[in-house]
């Protein structure tokens, strides 16, 4: 039988194809996040795109269960994982598990590691600094902070090690009072521990230090039912839309440092589409910039 060469033109398009036909699977805890939801629904969105058969696993802030469900993803064998908002190394085993078996595992604002093909996401502890810096600036450089937190997030932990270096600067700012937040419901929870936190403080609160914006727009609704008079500031990481509207309202919402999660998706869909292509990433870890927004910035002049 004579063998007929394929043209290259063809054999390029079904290279193509076949990428563009990739299964993959997201897997995340935290979907009921904006950013999160806003970061899966636009890689969804790049992968449709290229053709990429693209599925959505939330675990509810269930680790346990991401673990298991990623187990279950690597043995289904898909072209790809894609893992959001996750520190890898607590899902060690499963990601190292998708490495031996040649599954590409692509992070979007979670952490780089060995077994980890490429991780797209802020440079968070410099987010932490900035938004500390911000903060502590605009009280004088001195006064009682509320700090809401999360820290099983890698991204939100790293921002809180940046406020731990910038406090090293300011002696005379002390954190009154911390909040682990819970997700979901990030939101109620922050209203519900401002709340309290306003009750038990009074005025002697110059500021709340929220490592995202969510608990700090829940501080800003305790404040308007409990103390709509008081004087501190709100700041906040994100840039989420509730959080820009309390912002251009002239609230006690001050700032917030919006992160570009679409392009981070984009970013991690095209990383993926080259390693899918057979080519290599840029890098293991690619930072996309974030912008401070402000009554400033968006035009607004608040009294």
């Amino acid at each position: 039988m004579k063998l007929t060469a394929i043209p290259i033109a063809l054999a390029a398009m079904m290279t193509a194809t076949a990428a563009f036909a990739a299964d993959v699977t997201i897997l995340t805890p935290y979907i009921s996040s904006i950013p999160t939801n806003e970061m899966a629904q636009a890689f969804k969105a790049e992968g449709d795109k290229r053709g990429w058969n693209t599925t959505i696993i939330d675990t509810r802030n269930d680790f346990g269960q991401l673990a298991s469900r990623i187990e279950d993803t690597v043995n289904a064998r898909p072209d790809a994982i894609v893992l959001i908002s996750v520190d890898h190394a607590q899902v060690g085993d499963q990601v190292a598990a998708a490495a031996a078996a040649g599954i590409p595992v692509v992070s979007l604002d979670g952490t780089a590691g060995k077994d980890v093909t490429v991780n797209v996401t802020s440079n968070n502890f410099d987010l932490g600094v900035m938004l500390s810096e911000e903060l502590f600036k605009a009280i004088g450089g001195k006064g009682k902070i509320v700090k809401f937190y999360h820290s099983a997030h890698p991204g939100v932990h790293q921002r809180e090690l940046g406020l731990d270096e910038v406090l090293k600067k300011y002696p005379d700012v002390r954190i009154a009072a911390a909040h682990f937040v819970k997700v979901p419901g990030p939101i109620d929870d922050g209203r519900i521990a401002m709340e309290n936190f306003l009750r038990q403080f009074g005025d002697d609160i110059d500021a709340v230090w929220a490592a995202f914006d969510d608990p700090g727009i829940g501080a800003e609704l305790a404040a308007e039912s409990e103390r709509p008079d008081a004087k501190f500031i709100i700041m906040g990481i994100d840039g989420n839309a509730q959080a820009v509207d309390m912002i251009k309202s002239c609230t006690h919402f001050k700032a917030t440092l919006r992160q570009d999660f679409g392009k981070m998706a984009a970013i991690g869909a095209e990383q993926l589409d080259e390693v899918l292509g057979g080519g290599k990433v840029d890098s293991g870890e690619i930072y996309v910039p974030a912008v401070m927004i402000t009554p400033q910035t968006l035009g607004v002049t608040c009294n």
